[in-house]
């Protein structure tokens, strides 16, 4: 069982500290409230301290940037603390202690010492708003308004832990093409700098007699040896290039549109888009946000120009008395049922709910198009790269084929 070291205060006001034995900490929290003490603080006694060693140390030595999984650990334990009746204060001193990563270390003792100055958590939060995100900010500040920060905590882990899975899963969907891609592009110039230069002798003075095929290929690996150089600088020009362009906004908009449109994967991103919006929508909502503020925050995370440019359209007519489903009616970027089931969850006073279920279904949806997405491209890419090396292998073995029967 574990042991938790524990600061509490008496009903005299007077400060006490000690151990004590339980099976987690609200139980621990719990034994020590039963007896008339205020728990200050509460941390666990032989644990990942104790067994600090060398690997550890260098751990801790980390100034990398924190993750949304250190977010998500953090949320966790807090929302655990927080429900076994540990002051906020306490709460945050107790993760800080706990936490390895030095960066995100200094940024919970930042937390601790905005809350002890009497400032709320979402004002703390609000000063780091890369990490924490405009979603996380207001379903804390809605929380503080209502009372219920302790759920509030654990809606918003999972929510954090739905992002990072869906992520790793288009990631992981988008890696396969890549890594067979460039197998593919690596064996197609193996084969025309280093197989066909070996037959430019057996080929040379009977340039009349090859097949279309042969003579094209031997030009180009003929250019691509002597030109190397050049190749690779054009190569890198372009992609330097191509990588400043899509960090402009004409450029981002391509890119984001291109996504939408392009075969097979346009399925998988239109269903991450909409399910991000609506479990967005469906959060702030339930979470008592303002309509106006969820539209915002909706866009802004939406993850795609096209629906952030929507979801402003959307903000300017409610703004205007307009209904949520009333321009939405005219995009092609959101179904029909969508569309419907938004317009029924307005007319019923259930919008939150309403989204909260058709963002699971599409959230779901993601799941079976990201399967599909890998079971198409595998087959696909070893059709085009077995014709590549196929069509490179046959302009090569057809001329030795034809001079062998001349000479026979």
């Amino acid at each position: 069982m574990p042991t938790y070291r524990y600061q509490v205060k008496t009903s005299a006001g007077e400060l006490s500290v000690g151990v004590l034995s339980a099976e987690n900490a609200q139980t621990c929290a719990a034994l020590l409230r039963n007896q008339g003490l205020h728990v200050l603080a509460l941390n666990p006694v032989g644990g990942a301290g104790a067994r600090a060693n060398f690997m550890s140390k260098l751990r801790e030595m980390n100034t990398g940037k924190p993750t949304q999984k250190h977010v998500l650990d953090f949320t966790t334990q807090l929302a655990v603390m927080v429900r076994a009746g540990i002051s906020l204060r306490a709460a945050l001193e107790g993760i800080a202690d706990q936490t390895e990563h030095a960066a995100f270390k200094k940024i919970i003792m930042g937390l601790k010492s905005d809350v002890e100055s009497g400032k709320q958590f979402s004002e703390a939060i609000a000063r780091k708003p890369k990490l924490f995100g405009p979603l996380y900010m207001n379903m804390v500040r809605a929380s503080e308004v209502s009372g219920s920060f302790g759920k509030m905590l654990d809606r918003i882990a999972a929510n954090i832990a739905q992002q990072i899975e869906t992520k790793k899963m288009v990631v992981g969907a988008m890696i396969y093409p890549g890594v067979i891609g460039g197998m593919a592009t690596g064996v197609t110039v193996f084969l025309l700098t280093f197989v066909l230069p070996r037959f430019a002798a057996v080929f040379e003075g009977k340039e009349d007699a090859l097949p279309w095929s042969t003579t094209f290929l031997m030009g180009l690996s003929a250019f691509m040896v002597e030109q190397w150089p050049l190749i690779i600088g054009v190569v890198l020009a372009l992609a330097i290039g191509l990588f400043f362009f899509l960090r402009t906004e004409i450029g981002g908009y391509w890119l984001d549109r291109t996504k939408l449109n392009f075969p097979v994967f346009r399925s998988m991103f239109r269903a991450l888009y909409i399910s991000r919006s609506l479990k967005t929508m469906g959060e702030l909502i339930n979470a008592g946000v303002p309509m106006l503020d969820t539209l915002a925050i909706t866009g802004d995370i939406s993850g795609n120009r096209l629906y952030k440019r929507l979801w402003r359209g959307v903000y300017g007519s409610v703004k205007e008395g307009k209904k949520v489903s009333q321009p939405l009616a005219k995009t092609t970027l959101l179904p029909k049922a969508v569309v419907q089931m938004i317009s029924a969850g307005e007319e019923s006073g259930k919008l939150g709910e309403v989204l909260d279920e058709v963002s699971e279904y599409y959230g779901l949806q993601l799941k079976d198009r990201i399967k599909a997405v890998t079971s198409m491209i595998e087959p696909i890419m070893i059709i085009v790269m077995g014709s590549v090396v196929g069509f490179i292998a046959m302009a090569i073995i057809l001329p030795i084929f034809k001079m062998s029967q001349i000479v026979n």
